[in-house]
C-alpha cells in the first residue's frame, strides 16, 4: 500500500466517522474531551483524585460513543479514563421537539 493509498484510506475513514457522529449526536447528553479522545455520553462523573500531592482526574462515563476510527466497536456501556490533563465536559443543547404546523 502506497503512502497515497494510506492517506486516501484514512481520509475516507475519518469522513465515515464524522457521518456516524452527525447521525448519532442527538442521542447523547454530553460531549467529553480528554487529551486522547472525544466521547459522547449520557452520564458523566468527574472525580478529582489527590495522591501524594499529585492531582489527577478520573472520568466515568456510561452509555458512550468513542471518536476513534481504528476502533471496531465505538459504542460502549461504561468508560473509565484516568488523566493528569484537562478534561472538558459540555452538556449538549436539546432543542425542543417541534411539531409541524397544521396543514390546511
Amino acid at each position: 500500500m502506497s503512502a497515497e493509498d494510506l492517506e486516501k484510506y484514512e481520509t475516507e475513514m475519518e469522513l465515515s466517522l464524522y457521518r456516524e457522529y452527525r447521525d448519532i449526536v442527538g442521542q447523547f447528553a454530553y460531549v467529553v474531551e480528554t487529551e486522547r479522545r472525544f466521547y459522547l455520553a449520557n452520564a458523566v462523573e468527574l472525580i478529582p483524585q489527590n495522591v501524594g500531592g499529585e492531582v489527577y482526574f478520573e472520568v466515568r462515563m456510561s452509555d458512550a460513543w468513542v471518536w476513534d476510527m481504528y476502533r471496531p466497536a465505538r459504542f460502549v456501556k461504561h468508560v473509565r479514563v484516568i488523566t493528569f490533563k484537562d478534561v472538558n465536559i459540555e452538556e449538549l443543547d436539546k432543542p425542543e421537539l417541534r411539531l409541524p404546523d397544521k396543514l390546511g
